[in-house]
């Protein structure tokens, strides 16, 4: 699937659209540029999962959870994690394994460390206010 965004609010629209049939145990990894919207995308799943909150990035934290929607987001950020030892330090597995939805940013970074039916969401940046969001 493709669609284009020409704002922060409508990349929100669109993932909101794409949070309302993910099911418990599914993981996404997105990945873009620095600036392609990539947690306006999860700020938009959190809302479509029933979240009623801020959502901000983990990119110092490396993981966030969200509760209280119809499923939990568990939003996680590699970036700046340097090798796969990390990911036992946060306990990558364990959420993997959870009844809720994994947002992975950078997901490609380890991609290996995915699960291989997760979902692949890259966004771009073709223009300065508009966004190629491909799934």
């Amino acid at each position: 699937m493709r669609r284009f965004s020409s704002s922060p609010d409508e990349t929100r629209s669109i993932a909101l659209d794409f949070a309302r049939n993910l099911a418990a145990g599914t993981v996404l990894s997105l990945t873009g540029d620095l600036g392609a919207g990539k947690t306006e995308f999860v700020k938009g799943l959190a809302i479509g999962l029933g979240f009623d909150g801020e959502v901000t990035s983990p990119t110092f934290t490396i993981l966030h959870e969200y509760r209280g929607g119809r499923l939990p987001l568990f939003h996680m950020d590699f970036y700046r994690l340097r090798d796969q030892r990390e990911l036992e330090e946060i306990g990558l597995d364990e959420y993997l394994k959870a009844e809720g939805v994994s947002a992975v940013e950078w997901g490609d970074k380890f991609c290996g460390r995915l699960p291989v039916d997760s979902v692949h969401i890259r966004l771009t940046i073709v223009a300065d206010d508009k966004r190629e969001i491909v799934w």
